[in-house]
């Protein structure tokens, strides 16, 4: 996936030696992330389309489809959301990471 405005806070290290522990090839460990750069990418808008007044959401899935790096987006977003949309981001990425790993090994591991 290309470069998205809320890079920096995404850290999915648990997830990524997942993957490498279960694709085979270099193929599979490439569908997998688009995978999970689709879904995450979904978790964290809507996150951000739940916490966003509607009067802005216009504005904002406009500005992420004209600009989707540019990280003044944030600074926009915490400006209509009550909450640090920083925070919320960050949580909204651990328990993807926490439900997408729960997927794999099903009660196997506490994430």
């Amino acid at each position: 996936m290309s470069k998205i405005f809320y890079d920096h806070l995404v850290d999915l290290e648990k997830t990524e030696k997942e993957i490498r522990k279960i694709a085979k090839t270099s193929e599979e460990r490439e569908e997998l992330w688009q995978l999970v750069d689709e879904l995450l990418h979904h978790k964290v808008v809507g996150c951000i389309l739940d916490n966003l007044p509607s009067k802005h959401h216009k504005n904002f899935l406009t500005r992420l489809d004209e600009s989707p790096y540019d990280e003044a987006i944030l600074d926009y977003l915490n400006e209509k959301i009550e909450d640090d949309i920083r925070v919320l981001i960050k949580k909204q990425i651990n328990d993807f990471e926490s439900e997408f790993l729960g997927l794999i090994y099903p009660k196997q591991r506490e994430y």
